[in-house]
């Protein structure tokens, strides 16, 4: 499992899609500084992300289906803390 983003809230992330998702692959990835001055910037940072997760638990599951099950994982982070997230989930095996 690889990750990049090491702040707080980028280890929140982690630990929540590991909890629900038991990814084989996951990169957490902290955007926020490519969004100072724009909508949504947190001056605390760690404000955008994004997440490459690889999971089993996508395994027939549409694109729209396999983000609902990471928003969920993610919720009240999203609702307070987190102003974006990118998500590229897919299962095993697929590019």
């Amino acid at each position: 499992m690889t990750t990049t983003a090491t702040g707080p809230v980028a280890a929140e992330i982690r630990q929540r899609l590991v909890s629900a998702l038991s990814p084989t692959q996951l990169v957490v990835t902290d955007d926020s500084a490519k969004h100072r001055g724009h909508a949504g910037h947190d001056s605390r940072g760690e404000s955008h992300f994004t997440v490459e997760v690889e999971s089993a638990a996508f395994v027939g599951l549409n694109r729209v289906a396999r983000q609902r099950l990471v928003n969920r994982a993610l919720a009240d982070l999203l609702a307070e803390r987190v102003h974006a997230l990118a998500i590229r989930a897919t299962a095993p095996g697929e590019e």
